[in-house]
């Protein structure tokens, strides 16, 4: 069986609510997943993975949380060249930008960004949002 990282950070548990729900959709698929908070990940594994996710919400100005999660990503950015990312986050304001921001980032560093957008909700997520999450689960495990 395949695993699949789902890497996040999350201040208030809506995020990691999302996280869990595209690992939820990664198991319905029959694959494995790891959900695993983003200081205790390790960029080096996701460097050699062929699919994996990422999450983390708007913060500030809508930007990736700047102290854990935008180092992580940053070291990893210049190895994501195809590879097929999950993006997702949830938000109290804005209207995504950061999420588009984040897309266009992995984009332009040659990665595949499901969809080509990140699964985003304002707040904690509701059904809908989560039944996004689980679909951007699904999709990522037909790719292992």
């Amino acid at each position: 069986m395949s695993k699949i990282q789902v890497v996040f950070w999350s201040q208030s548990g809506n995020t990691e609510a999302m996280a869990n729900a595209v690992a939820d959709g990664i198991k319905k698929a029959g694959k494995d997943a790891e959900v695993v908070f983003v200081s205790d990940a390790s960029a080096n594994q996701l460097k050699s993975a062929k699919a994996f996710a990422l999450g983390c919400p708007a913060m500030g100005a809508e930007v990736l949380e700047e102290n854990e999660m935008e180092p992580f990503v940053s070291d990893l950015e210049t190895s994501v060249s195809g590879k097929t990312i999950g993006l997702f986050g949830s938000y109290g304001w804005g209207d995504g930008q950061w999420m588009r921001d984040w897309t266009d980032r992995m984009t332009n560093a040659g990665a595949t960004v499901i969809d080509g957008e990140g699964v985003i909700c304002m707040g904690a997520p509701d059904a809908d949002a989560t039944a996004q999450c689980e679909a951007l689960g699904v999709k990522l495990a037909s790719l292992i």
